[in-house]
């Protein structure tokens, strides 16, 4: 992504629709660390598009319309005057495509890896040794795909993101002041099926809506956020993923670049269903409150009323004394709230 530098001051007006049956908005696009940003006329974010998973639905015909990866509902017009951001947003897309793997090259690779093999079986025939290499190998532009891929899966359990306007920007803000080290580290609220919060290959974090709806204060959700992000830098998702649905699932990933439908079905089923939540310990967690800004008190006590399980969180909590800087101002927490529509 070398090219967004030269791309940093460009913005342009636009349309947006959050949704199929939306009344469009004028917005304002301008490109950002490797996101487009979306605000309306009065400066206000209401979403961040991650550049690798931007898709243009009528290649080559104006006015250019874009769309999300896997969401082909929300929408982004830019007319033939806005040549300039079209021509950015296109050369980065493209890009980024001659980046990701080839299946042949990748076919090709295997062969010549399997004649190695012969010499070696221990290292690249033990299920261990192929998921490592295969999370070594895939890109960042290709988890966040399967990312997509595996919440199309989901989304007959959680259904879709909710995506109330106000909300939809109250939750980009939040995003911002707990940036992910790793990954698209975009946030969604969804109404049911994960318990508590998931992460996805590719860092987007699904969270349930009772932690935005059953709390009184923002740092109980930016707890369980802190700990989700912790959780998936200390376990991969992708990795998470290919140990549930085997060696098949890896070799396929390896070879054409996709773990396969059939493992992408029911390591959702897992995540909806079965999945453990990966334990984070408490010293880890302390850091990562300390590092974001975050009390961790709220949290521990979501986690436990008492306070007996977690008490060693709520006594270390580095903010015991003092306010951390705030997450969100009232009015967008009250909004955050709404995000789901009541």
């Amino acid at each position: 992504m070398t090219a967004l530098s030269e791309y940093e001051r460009l913005e342009a007006p636009g349309l947006w629709r959050a949704a199929p049956g939306d009344q469009r908005s004028e917005v304002v696009v301008s490109m950002g660390n490797a996101t487009l940003i979306i605000t309306d006329m009065r400066d206000r974010v209401l979403t961040h598009w991650s550049i690798p998973a931007i898709n243009r639905a009528n290649p080559g015909q104006l006015p250019a319309l874009y769309h999300p990866d896997g969401d082909a509902g929300e929408t982004l017009e830019l007319a033939e005057p806005e040549a300039q951001m079209i021509d950015a947003i296109e050369k980065l897309r493209t890009g980024i495509a001659r980046q990701r793997p080839k299946p042949g090259r990748l076919r090709l690779g295997m062969i010549l890896g399997s004649a190695v093999a012969i010499g070696a079986l221990a290292i690249f025939w033990l299920p261990g040794a192929v998921r490592d290499h295969a999370l070594r190998v895939v890109p960042a532009v290709k988890r966040a795909q399967i990312g997509a891929a595996l919440e199309r899966e989901m989304q007959s359990v959680t259904g879709p993101p909710c995506r109330a306007p106000g909300g939809v920007s109250a939750l980009a803000r939040l995003g911002q002041r707990i940036p992910a080290t790793r990954g698209t580290g975009t946030l969604r609220v969804v109404r049911g099926g994960v318990a508590g919060t998931a992460t996805l290959p590719g860092g987007t974090i699904l969270i349930h809506r009772a932690l935005v709806e059953d709390f009184e204060e923002p740092d109980v959700v930016a707890g369980y956020i802190v700990a989700e992000r912790l959780r998936a830098r200390a376990h991969d998702p992708l990795g998470r993923l290919l140990d549930h649905a085997g060696l098949t699932a890896a070799f396929r990933l390896l070879t054409t670049g996709d773990p396969g439908t059939d493992a992408l079905r029911s390591y959702a089923e897992y995540l909806l269903a079965d999945a453990p939540t990966m334990a984070v310990p408490d010293d880890v967690l302390l850091e990562g409150f300390k590092a974001w800004s975050i009390r961790a008190a709220p949290y521990a006590y979501a986690r436990d009323i008492s306070g007996e399980s977690t008490l060693a969180l709520i006594e270390a909590d580095p903010y015991a004394g003092e306010l951390p800087p705030p997450l969100l101002s009232d009015g967008d927490w009250l909004r955050l709230q709404g995000i789901c529509g009541g």
